[in-house]
C-alpha cells in the first residue's frame, strides 16, 4: 500500500476528541504523512459527546500554510466544529479544490454539513450523524445507514462514517482509498 499525505482539516474548537485523535494517530501508524491544519493554525479544543471539553490537540499548520496536494482531505466532525467549518471560506475551498481534482474527501459524523454547503453533497451517495441525514437528503444526496460508504461518483471520491463507532472502518477506507 503506497504512503498517502493526508489532511486532517478542522476548525479549533468543538472537533469530537477520538474523530481527530484516532485518523491522525492509527494513519500515521499505518505509514502515512499526516498534517493536522486549522485556518487559525491554533490548536484544537476537543470536546467529548459534543458537552465535554477534551485534550487540546496539536496542530502542525495553519491551513493556508499546509502544502498539498494531498491524497486526502479528512474532516472530523463534533456538531461545533462542524457548524464553524461549513460556514469557513477556506476549508469551503481546500474541499472544492481536492473534489475537482478527483481526490479524496473523507467525513465522519457532523463534517458533511461542509459538502451540504459546498454543494457537493448532490449525487453522492454517503452517511453521517443522524441529525445531519435530513440535511444531505435535502443537497440531493443519497444516506445509507453504513460505518464507513466509500462514493466515487462525479469524479472523485468520498469516504463518510457515521459517529465514533465507525471510526475503524473510517480509518481502514482512508488507508485503501
Amino acid at each position: 500500500m503506497a504512503t498517502k499525505k493526508i489532511i486532517i482539516v478542522s476548525t479549533d474548537f468543538g472537533v469530537e476528541q477520538p474523530e481527530i485523535v484516532v485518523p491522525a494517530t492509527k494513519l500515521k501508524e499505518l505509514g502515512h504523512e499526516v498534517v493536522v491544519a486549522t485556518p487559525s493554525g491554533e490548536d484544537v479544543q476537543t470536546f467529548v459527546g459534543d458537552k465535554d471539553r477534551g485534550e487540546v490537540f496539536p496542530v502542525d499548520a495553519k491551513l493556508s500554510q499546509a502544502s498539498g496536494p494531498f491524497d486526502v482531505v479528512v474532516l472530523p466532525g463534533g456538531t461545533l466544529n462542524s457548524d464553524a467549518a461549513r460556514m469557513d471560506p477556506e476549508i469551503q475551498s481546500i474541499v472544492k479544490s481536492q473534489a475537482e481534482a478527483g481526490r479524496t474527501v473523507a467525513a465522519i459524523c457532523h463534517a458533511p454539513w461542509v459538502l451540504v454547503e459546498t454543494g457537493l453533497a448532490e449525487g453522492k451517495t454517503l452517511t453521517g450523524y443522524d441529525s445531519v441525514r435530513t440535511d444531505l437528503k435535502n443537497a440531493g444526496a443519497t444516506v445509507v445507514d453504513e460505518q464507513a460508504k466509500v462514493c466515487t461518483a462525479n469524479g472523485w471520491t468520498l469516504i463518510t462514517s457515521r459517529n465514533p463507532d465507525d471510526l475503524d472502518a473510517f480509518v481502514k477506507a482512508i488507508d485503501e482509498a
